[in-house]
């Protein structure tokens, strides 16, 4: 994202040239918001999106190079003579991959056509597309006189199979180390072209992951968990912990560091600070996110505005954060007297609790921000979930994909026969 000119200040990649109330916004890559149009992103605020329907743990198994290695199983791994329910194993080939349009505008399906196979070498060219494209948008948004918000999630490093291989070999082997050098390659030429259109200096770049590693794939990955404990969908800190980078030349000091806690939810409020945009956030709900701007601009570690987070596992809350200190929340009916905390400067894996050191005091004030913030919930709930038929409004849907779309409905209505 791109500052204001006429401020000094602006937002991940993202621009800003004048001082309009006009953004403009594109979505490359990953979404994995959902197959419903409720939950796309050229439904929710962006001008433009060329995105992924499903996330790559689906695209890089769900395919028959997969099956074929024995990573995936299932899919097709069966003898269909045999078989009677022939929906228990979908075709994987009849998802529907990346869907572009605009907002308001009709909205296809791109780059697979009726009766095609999805497979890896399909896997690697949408995942060079997605980048080729984000290349584009920022030439296009650049040298426009609207700031502009560019979001790139590409969907690499996740890579499963071995057919398709190419590129960089790690010295490890891992495909997963293979592709980290790629999504490397990539950024530079973003940072280059970037240079060449001479809005580096007026650019705020953010590079973050998502969630900790998927533990599961971790043998073939070259990477486990060392340092954290547990990797994505666990509360542990290997879980929720990610690198993060924020780049901008000139306002945020080149090797500096942030020892502090924050937030995803605080790139919301801290860009649309820097952004000039801070009169957008709405001001009739919860907002998770605060403004952390003082915390990147200045070295003094004290301006950051954050000292606890509550760590969530799907809607409920299972940890928190406090300073060093971490609370394992017990769940319903279990003594609270059995909780544990753990000392994160001194135990980073949780493996040893502190709870006769801490609870006698801390019990009570971690409890204490927990009914805090459900008290908050309750004046401001949480929007309930839409549901819906899913790929609704693609234009150009496949036959295979409403096939599999039919098979859902019937699947879905089965418990009321």
């Amino acid at each position: 994202m791109r500052p204001r000119k006429s401020s000094g200040n602006c937002a991940s990649i993202a621009a800003c040239r004048s001082a309009a109330d006009r953004y403009a916004t594109s979505h490359i890559g990953k979404w994995h918001m959902g197959d419903i149009p409720e939950s796309w992103a050229m439904n929710n605020g962006f001008d433009y999106a060329q995105m992924a329907v499903h996330q790559q743990g689906q695209l890089t198994i769900f395919n028959d190079d997969a099956i074929f290695e024995g990573v995936s199983l299932g899919n097709a791994d069966y003898v269909p003579t045999y078989t009677i329910d022939s929906n228990f194993r979908p075709d994987a080939s009849a998802m529907m991959t990346t869907i572009e349009g605009e907002a308001g505008g009709p909205i296809h399906e791109i780059r697979m056509e009726a009766g095609e196979r999805w497979n890896s070498e399909k896997y690697n060219e949408m995942n060079q597309a997605f980048q080729d494209k984000a290349m584009q948008e920022l030439a296009r948004l650049a040298g426009g006189e609207e700031p502009f918000f560019l979001q790139y999630w590409p969907l690499l490093p996740l890579d499963n199979t071995r057919a398709g291989r190419d590129g960089p070999q790690s010295p490890n082997g891992g495909l997963y180390a293979d592709k980290m050098q790629l999504v490397d390659e990539w950024l530079g030429a973003m940072f280059a072209s970037m240079e060449e259109l001479g809005v580096a200096d007026n650019t705020i770049v953010i590079v973050m992951g998502d969630n900790g590693h998927f533990t599961k794939y971790s043998p073939q990955s070259g990477y486990t968990p060392m340092i954290f404990r547990g990797g994505k969908t666990d509360t542990t800190e290997g879980g929720v912990r990610t690198d993060a980078f924020i780049r901008w030349p000139g306002m945020i000091e080149a090797d500096s560091l942030l020892n502090s806690i924050v937030h995803v939810s605080d790139m919301y409020t801290t860009l649309a600070r820097l952004a000039g945009a801070d009169q957008f956030i709405p001001r009739d709900r919860l907002v998770d996110g605060v403004d952390q701007s003082a915390a990147l601009l200045f070295s003094d570690e004290q301006k950051a505005r954050r000292d606890h987070i509550i760590i969530y596992s799907n809607d409920k809350p299972k940890a928190i954060v406090k300073d060093q200190l971490k609370l394992k929340l017990p769940p319903p009916g279990e003594n609270p007297i059995v909780a544990k905390f753990y000392n994160l400067y001194h135990d980073t894996r949780e493996e040893y609790s502190v709870s006769t050191e801490v609870g006698a005091w801390g019990g009570q004030e971690f409890v204490r921000i927990l009914n805090r913030h459900m008290a908050r919930k309750e004046l401001y709930p949480d929007t309930p979930p839409a549901f819906g038929m899913p790929y609704e409004g693609v234009e150009n849907i496949r036959p295979e994909t409403q096939a599999a779309v039919n098979a859902y409905v019937v699947r879905r209505e089965a418990p009321k026969q």
